[in-house]
């Protein structure tokens, strides 16, 4: 099976995650591709293939003969898609020797603009993967399962093709797992992932956007909460009494910078972001996500939040304004600092396959980052794929192929 066919069959596989369920995986369809992704590993010739209880997929691809003393290493992608919008049965529009212009979704009518997506242009001349518009594709993360699992497929051709004909796998390889993770875009996909069965001592996930890209820098981020409670009384009688909960709960959003907004910020800078918000009279809340790349930047934000209540409750009334923050997540930056060999083994594979490696800052988390804090240095790799999370998804069959490459360069390359 190739790539493409491959990447197909995953993306026909329905494997939204749901936020709201507390099961793991959170939706039982991706059990569906965990068992399949199971049998494939099993068939391809990986050893120690396991699905779990909770849908977490490993398997090993032992080391060749002199570099058993290597370094064990991995490769991690989820299996879940993004509950953001429908990935119900996805229908691919394939274009072979794309043009470089705008792209048709036949099946909404909407349009994949260059315009909004400039690294079209880029992907001129190469078999182009859309859907109709109606979905989103599943390339964030299936391109991810599609391109380690065709890179151990070929690592293991080569392996068995040098030992039936008696000589030496001049390259070689050590310890190589791999795990397919379940519900990564509900912030989830590392909790139980076993450490103890997955013995790489760090490893990468196969993530990202742009083919060569190492991204080792992701945001701190915590939640943030206000709740804001008001006194309700007839409308006719309120003079001096009513408390607006709904009021109070705009004029504290209008306190924030309207210049730190997602909509406002890139690269490292941070932001406060408004994920929704409900009330009436008598009590009303508004939530929150802050991030910032910087540590001390970040403490400053929720230090800010803080004084913000704190000003509330002194025009309002004192426990008028409540506010709860949860941290949610660190920089990976600080623990990939300490180790990095990582780095220098994925940009020295990357730069090899003739394309320049970029780090970028990730704007978001990623397994990865909570993966690093747990004691496995986990930087995310690239997929060639672009438009995550909505109908614009897109990625190329000649970028899957690089990211193999990349892949095997990294298992053969020596520390």
């Amino acid at each position: 099976m190739n790539i493409q066919e491959r990447f197909l069959k995953y993306v026909s596989f329905t494997t939204t995650s749901d936020e709201s369920s507390e099961s793991c995986p959170s939706t039982h369809q991706q059990l569906e591709l965990a068992k399949y992704l199971a049998n494939e590993l099993e068939s391809i010739g990986l050893e120690q293939v396991k699905m779990d209880e909770n849908g977490y997929v490993y398997g090993l691809l032992p080391a060749t003969e002199g570099r058993e003393n290597d370094t064990p290493i991995g490769f991690i992608s989820h299996m879940d898609t993004s509950p953001d919008f429908s990935g119900v049965n996805p229908k691919p529009q394939i274009i072979e020797d794309y043009d470089g212009e705008d792209v048709l979704l036949k099946g909404s009518g909407a349009v994949l603009k260059v315009e909004d997506f400039p690294t079209l242009k880029w992907l001129k001349g190469r078999t182009l993967i859309t859907t109709d518009g109606t979905t989103l594709l599943g390339a964030d993360d299936k391109a991810g399962i599609a391109e380690i699992v065709t890179a151990m497929e070929e690592l293991i051709k080569t392996d068995r093709h040098a030992e039936s004909r008696g000589y030496e796998n001049l390259s070689g390889h050590g310890d190589i797992w791999i795990c397919f993770t379940p519900d990564e875009e509900i912030g989830r996909g590392a909790d139980r992932l076993d450490l103890d069965y997955f013995k790489a001592k760090y490893a990468y996930t196969v993530d990202g956007g742009y083919e060569g890209e190492i991204a080792y820098e992701n945001f701190n981020a915590a939640s943030a909460t206000f709740k804001i409670y008001g006194k309700g009384v007839h409308p006719g009688e309120a003079k001096g009494i009513m408390k607006n909960a709904s009021l109070m709960a705009a004029e504290i959003a209008m306190a924030l910078p309207e210049s730190e907004t997602p909509a406002t910020t890139e690269g490292h800078e941070g932001f406060y972001h408004l994920t929704d918000m409900q009330g009436d009279v008598s009590e009303a809340t508004l939530n929150y996500i802050v991030r910032d790349h910087d540590q001390a930047h970040f403490e400053d934000r929720q230090k800010f939040l803080k004084e913000i209540a704190e000003k509330f409750n002194k025009k309002f009334g004192e426990g008028t304004v409540k506010l709860e923050l949860k941290h949610s997540y660190s920089n990976m930056l600080q623990i990939i600092e300490k180790n990095p060999k990582v780095l220098i083994r994925a940009r020295t594979a990357i730069e090899s396959v003739g394309i320049p490696a970029v780090s970028d800052p990730v704007r978001g988390g990623t397994d990865g980052a909570k993966l690093s804090f747990m004691g496995l240095p986990c930087p995310n790799l690239g997929t060639g794929g672009y438009g995550y999370h909505g109908p614009f998804e897109h990625v190329t069959v000649e970028g899957m192929k690089t990211v193999v490459k990349i892949i095997k360069k990294i298992a053969e390359s020596r520390e």
